[in-house]
Parts: structure tokens; sequence; C-alpha cells
């Protein structure tokens, strides 16, 4: 999986991403995985994964740490060696066998530390990651991340669960920086933004400040007037899957709140309207997400997929920040061993060395990540690409056949 949109020039030996460096966010229930039916679920996430390509991935319901290791190796490091983990620990917190995990970048994050906070329900998660900027020994940015599964099902009980759950939270985050940015994700089961979890999980007074970045208070559970932010069930029935819920969709149990500074904070800031339930076009209400009258901007292959998937529709929202991202020049000029640029830098003709046969697929990108052209080979050839008329600069050109490569050029 590969999804580059590079913003500035190369630098000394690493390559450097300024001005306004984009960084994708995804957290997602993935039912009881893998047991749950359909088999082989990681070929359907790999290709739900494909159409988002987040840079960080947090999950719940892994059953082990085998699942854990078939989502990095099958569904996330498909075609390069691109994510990392963090390591799997068993819940702590009782019988149950369902985790959460992160996986991130490693060419744009490293993981320093990680924990689990041990309560009555199940663990809360939390991972650190320094994001690889220029300053990273000067001046570093650390993303506090925070992966939960909030006690399940209505009555007061459970929310006494749920209450208790985030207060651990809240408690956790008294030891950190007051200017932190923290992430916290989950499928969090709550049913109004009247329950005392939510309300404990908002409150200004904390010491780290949360936001929900949608500003979208209400009873959500079963409310048509908020099927647009809907999160389960993606099933009308559960019958044919042997877990989950059924009945369509009508809750909000999945969530991704920010600390508040990430709403102004040039160096880790939130990217206004980028907040969705992913696959959900806003009128699919008590439908399952793969019924046709479903229209929108997700299509109808991806709204199959998620159907397959879980029961539930993950959440994205996108981060920017002005520091400089540093990626090793390991991690980005990989060649494919399948093309080679010829008489880099160019001048008029990009020659491309195609030894072998098969479809090359061929995008170029500029600086700023906007495609600038695309097109393909049956391999077995030079192939000579016209980029007279590009101006002078930096190019990437993005390869895509058996594996996916990005290569660097120069237009002189």
């Amino acid at each position: 999986m590969l999804k580059l949109f590079i913003t500035t020039l190369f630098c000394s030996m690493a390559w450097c991403l300024t001005a306004q460096e984009s960084l994708q966010v995804m957290f997602y229930n993935l039912l009881e995985f893998p047991e749950a039916n359909p088999p082989n679920r990681e070929f359907i996430l790999r290709d739900i994964l494909n159409t988002y390509e987040p840079d960080i991935f947090m999950v719940c319901e892994l059953q082990n740490e085998i699942a854990g290791n078939l989502i990095l190796d099958e569904s996330l490091n498909d075609t390069e060696d691109l994510y990392e983990s963090a390591v799997y620990v068993t819940n702590q917190s009782s019988a149950s066998n369902l985790q959460q995990l992160l996986y991130f970048r490693k060419d744009k994050f490293i993981l320093e530390s990680q924990e689990n906070i041990v309560n009555g329900t199940r663990d809360i998660n939390h991972y650190t990651l320094k994001v690889r900027t220029a300053n990273i020994n000067t001046d570093p940015v650390f993303l506090e991340v925070y992966v939960a599964h909030l006690k399940s099902s209505q009555g007061g009980a459970n929310q006494a669960e749920r209450l208790a759950m985030v207060q651990e939270f809240v408690t956790n985050t008294e030891a950190l920086s007051p200017d932190s940015f923290v992430i916290f994700a989950g499928d969090f089961n709550l049913y109004t933004s009247t329950e005392p979890a939510y309300i404990e999980l908002l409150d200004p007074t904390n010491a780290i400040p949360m936001v929900d970045p949608i500003d979208t208070p209400g009873s959500w559970n079963n409310n048509l007037n908020f099927q647009d932010i809907h999160t389960q069930s993606t099933r009308e029935s559960s019958g044919p899957f042997g877990a989950g819920a059924g009945g369509g969709l009508d809750d909000r149990f999945d969530f991704i709140m920010l600390s508040e500074n990430m709403l102004t904070n040039p160096k880790m800031r939130y990217i206004p309207d980028t907040y969705a339930a992913y696959g959900n076009n806003g009128n699919c209400f008590n439908l399952s997400i793969n019924d046709e009258s479903c229209t929108g901007t997700f299509p109808q292959e991806t709204r199959e997929l998620l159907y397959q998937m879980s029961d539930h529709l993950p959440v994205v929202l996108q981060l920017e920040t002005e520091e400089e991202i540093v990626l090793s020049a390991e991690e980005m000029t990989t060649v494919n061993p399948l093309v080679e640029i010829q008489q880099n830098p160019v001048s008029e003709i990009l020659t491309l060395q195609i030894p072998t046969e098969g479809t090359f697929d061929f995008e170029i990108f500029d600086i700023l990540g906007q495609e600038i052209m695309a097109f393909s080979s049956e391999g077995r050839e030079n192939l000579l690409v016209d980029v007279s008329k590009l101006p002078s600069g930096v190019y990437f050109l993005k390869v895509q056949s058996q594996i996916i490569h990005t290569l660097k050029f120069l237009k002189q």
C-alpha cells in the first residue's frame, strides 16, 4: 500500500515533507477478528484499506496476537513493508479475549512507549508516537494515542462501567504535559450525548480538555437526524455471519476524540470536515450499508466490502502539521526491480527501462502531490515519456505492478 503526497524537496540523505503534510487516521471495530465469518477477512480488510490508506490505524476486537500479525502482514504490508504495529498484549482487565492494537506508518512515526490501562471491563491501550520531523531531537512532536472498547448495551449498570473507563482515561492524561496532542478512539457504545461517560470525556476542566471533532450532540440511537454519522450496524441481519449486531445503521458507537489544542495548533491540527463514518453516504438509516439505495460518495464496491468485514463502519479523520516530516532515504527511494529510470535528471524525455512483461501502471505527481499524468505499459520495452512541457523541479513516479514503488526524478 502506498499513498504519498510529497510536498517539498529532497534534503540531504532523507526526504523532507513540509507545507501542511497530511496524516490519515482510522479507527475500526473488526468484529471478533479473525474468527467471525466470512473467512479470510484479512483480504477484505486489505481492499478496504487500499481505498483510504491510513497513516495511523487503530482497531478493536482482535482475538489474539496471530490476528494482529495477520492484519500487519496481509492487510497492511501486502505490497510493501510500510507499517509497524505496537506489541500485542493480552487483555489484562477481564477474561475477555478481545483487545485493541495500533498500527502506524513506520516512515512517519516511531513508537516511543505503550501501556495497558487496567480497569474492571477491558484494557485501554495507550501508545506514544513520535513524529519523524526534522526537529525530532530538538523539538519533538508526540501523539498520545488511546484506543478503547467501552462496555456495551443500555442500562444504568453499563453506563456506570463506561463512565468508570472514561474516568480511567482522564486520570491517565493527568500525567501528561498540558499541551500534549491526544487522540482517544474506540467503540464507545454511547447512545446519547447526555450519557455520563460522554459528559465526563468532554469536561472542559479536565487536565487535557477533549473535543468531539464534529460537535454533534443529541440522542443518536435510532434517530434519523443523525443518519450520516451512524456507524452500526452495517447489516440488517447478523444471521449470515453468526456474530455481531443487525438492525441496520442506527447507532453512533464509534468515535475519534481529539485534545482541544488540535483544533488550532499548527504543529498537529485537525483538518475540518475530514471526520467521517467511512462508507456512510447519509441515506442508509436502518438499512444494510450495501443496500443499492444507499448511493453517494462511497461506491457500491466499497460498501460491499464494509458489509462483509464487520458490523461496524470505520471512523476516519485527517490531521496536518507544519513541521517537516523526514522520511528515511531507504523508505522512499527503494527501486522497483522491474522498472528503472534511465538518465536522471531528465530534460525532455523520461526513459523507463522495463525488462519484463506484465501490466505496469504509472502516475506522475508533482511536489504538491498533484497527479500530472498517468499511463500504462505491457512491459519489455524502453518506454519514452514526453515531459518537455513540465516545469523544472522534482517529480515522483508511482509504479504499480506486482508491487508498488515510488521513484524520484528531476526535470531540468
